[in-house]
């Protein structure tokens, strides 16, 4: 049997349907084919799974009108390149998630026959996902608080589904993959899978002090990394040896497992990877009005604290605090590991079979 995903623009909406794809490949010796975007970080990420990759012509659908106008129209020649892709796959069901990416493979699908599920990672339902339910034979969602935004008679609560190697971190093994000092508390830092410099210059500023307390393990975005470099050589010979510093990284679970507390974006990713790791955080969303969303759902749960983009200045006191306070960061603990589904990616790829039969 064969299977298809889509989905990308960023890895918060690529990681779910490789996720879902391999959980399929698994269990059903399925073949797995991904379609995304001609530039997206999903085609990096569905070539290194195993995964065959078509592109397929798509851009964000919002802005000016000029950028209306080519996302519309990127939109309808989409739609025609990923119907006559699907005409000759032959996928049994098509799982697409959100963004600019999915939405004209998700709309050719009912047209060649494909059933299709469509998956919300995020809380709230951006263009995509609101365009696409009118078409999905199933819709799923990573949490309870987006069924009044969803058809509610077509829609079940999954969770996100985070990659296997979420269920296999350790702490040990996150200590010996960064070089971490095993008895220092440690803050991760980390500004999504594209990083984000306005958050990277405050933690810049408050660093003398946090490397007072902690060390840090900063995920920072491979643009970011050779300025935070410099930054680094200035500190204190003995406090440069706590900054642990990384454009990039593969092992997110394995520094999530090693970390205390996080200071991270809201991006669809966090509401899987922070339950998933019972790791407290400080959630700084970006200017997007799902990463709010995101972000003030895993507060009202007692489980993180957010500072808006306005606010960056309390970042290294509010740090400083939590980091000194165990017993608050213990309780955010078990409300984020409460949040937890581990069972996610096995009740999606549950839900493709169904609908393909």
């Amino acid at each position: 049997m064969k299977f298809a995903l889509a989905g990308g623009g960023t890895g918060g909406h690529a990681y779910p349907s490789i996720t879902v794809g391999e959980e399929l490949r698994d269990r059903a010796n399925a073949e797995v084919v991904y379609y995304g975007s001609e530039h997206g970080p999903e085609r990096a990420l569905a070539t290194a799974a195993g995964f065959a990759y078509r592109a397929i012509p798509a851009s964000q659908v919002r802005g000016g009108p000029g950028r209306m106008l080519l996302g519309g129209l990127n939109l309808l020649r989409g739609r025609l390149a990923a119907q006559r892709a699907l005409a000759a796959d032959r996928p049994a069901a098509l799982f697409a998630t959100g963004g600019y990416a999915a939405a004209p493979v998700g709309w050719a699908a009912p047209a060649v026959g494909v059933p299709l599920l469509v998956f919300l990672p995020d809380v709230r339902p951006g263009w995509a996902v609101r365009f696409l339910a009118r078409y999905a034979t199933r819709v799923a969602c990573s949490v309870d608080a987006s069924i009044a935004a969803l058809p509610a008679s077509r829609t079940v609560v999954t969770g996100y589904p985070v990659r296997r190697q979420f269920t296999e971190a350790t702490r040990a093994d996150g200590v010996a993959r960064f070089g971490l000092q095993p008895l220092l508390p440690t803050l991760l830092v980390t500004g999504g899978s594209l990083g984000a410099h306005r958050l990277n210059v405050a933690l810049a500023a408050g660093l003398p002090r946090l490397l007072e307390h902690a060390q840090v393990l900063h995920v920072s975005g491979r643009d970011e990394e050779p300025w935070l470099q410099a930054e680094r050589e200035r500190l204190p010979a003995s406090l440069q040896e706590r900054y642990h510093l990384h454009g990039y990284t593969e092992e997110m679970a394995s520094a999530m497992a090693a970390s205390d507390l996080a200071i991270t974006r809201a991006g669809a990713s966090t509401l899987g990877e922070l339950p998933m790791s019972g790791l407290p955080a400080i959630v700084i969303p970006g200017d997007f009005s799902d990463q709010h969303a995101n972000a003030d759902y895993l507060a009202s749960r007692g489980a993180a604290i957010v500072l808006r983009g306005d606010e960056l200045h309390r970042l290294e006191g509010e740090a400083l605090r939590l980091l000194a306070d165990a017993p608050a960061r213990a309780a955010m603990v078990t409300a984020m590991r409460a949040l937890a589904r581990p069972d996610a990616a096995a009740h999606l790829a549950t839900i493709m079979q169904e609908i393909a039969a």
